[in-house]
């Protein structure tokens, strides 16, 4: 059977990082890629992790393609700490080491939970997300929020899925957002023309309609509605940020 290096960035996830890394006990290597945590998520991780290596937050792909090619073994399951391996996803991982594939790399489905509830709609139904995958074949794309995994090999899908529970309070999610917002600032401003209201007001408003009622956010009840809210914010603080990064640039 190959080999499996899991790797957990971690930022400040004192509240998360023992059960994430207990439900990962099956692997070979267990890489902790913190941030500089201020809190005590070091302390913590290391009686159960192999390596802990520390650097600088600059985005989530480069500190993910700066840890990867550091793992020991091959294959590579990528893990957040708010994130849990399910028992029948560990089996179904064992038996892909087992298989000896030439594939590159998996996609593997997320069940999200929200404020402590599953979340079946709002745009987050069908969400998936490469975390197994083979080291030297594949990397993450150059982009600040939601960079994804890039690779010349086939890839292919688990049946089993990952747990996520994003939630930690309202106040938390928000400041999520807040700095996803000010990081893809950074990606949107190559593309992006003068901010006008179609930005600041139009695209909030059609990003609420998209997750509360197309995507069925209506059916998520209370729940559906705040994460609607929350995404419509966010787009409108994106072009907040770029234009103070656009203001600071020339001023």
């Amino acid at each position: 059977m190959e080999k499996l290096t899991a790797i957990i960035p971690t930022y400040n996830e004192a509240h998360h990082i023992v059960a994430a890394i207990k439900s990962l006990d099956f692997a070979d290597e267990i890489m902790i890629v913190d941030s500089l945590s201020t809190d005590n998520t070091v302390e913590l991780a290391k009686p159960l992790s192999t390596t802990i290596l520390q650097r600088e937050y600059e985005n989530s792909a480069s500190q993910k393609n700066w840890a990867i090619p550091q793992a020991k073994h091959e294959w590579i399951l990528l893990l957040d700490a708010d994130e849990r391996i399910t028992p029948e996803l560990k089996e179904e991982v064992i038996e892909i080491l087992k298989s000896n594939t030439d594939i590159s790399g998996f996609w593997i489905h997320r069940i999200n939970h929200f404020m402590g509830k599953r979340i079946r709609f709002s745009g987050w139904q069908g969400d998936k997300v490469i975390r197994l995958f083979k080291r030297d074949e594949c990397r993450y794309e150059e982009k600040h929020v939601h960079a994804e995994i890039i690779t010349k090999g086939e890839v292919g899908k688990l049946k089993n899925v990952i747990s996520h529970n994003t939630f930690v309070s309202l106040e938390a999610m928000q400041n999520k957002l807040d700095r996803y917002a000010q990081w893809q600032a950074k990606d949107y401003d190559g593309r992006t023309g003068v901010i006008t209201p179609y930005h600041t007001v139009f695209k909030p408003f059609v990003r609420f309609i998209k997750h509360y009622l197309i995507q069925l956010g209506i059916l998520d009840g209370k729940v559906g509605y705040v994460i609607s809210s929350l995404q419509a914010n966010a787009v409108k603080m994106r072009y907040h940020y770029l234009k103070k990064l656009r203001e600071e640039r020339n001023s």
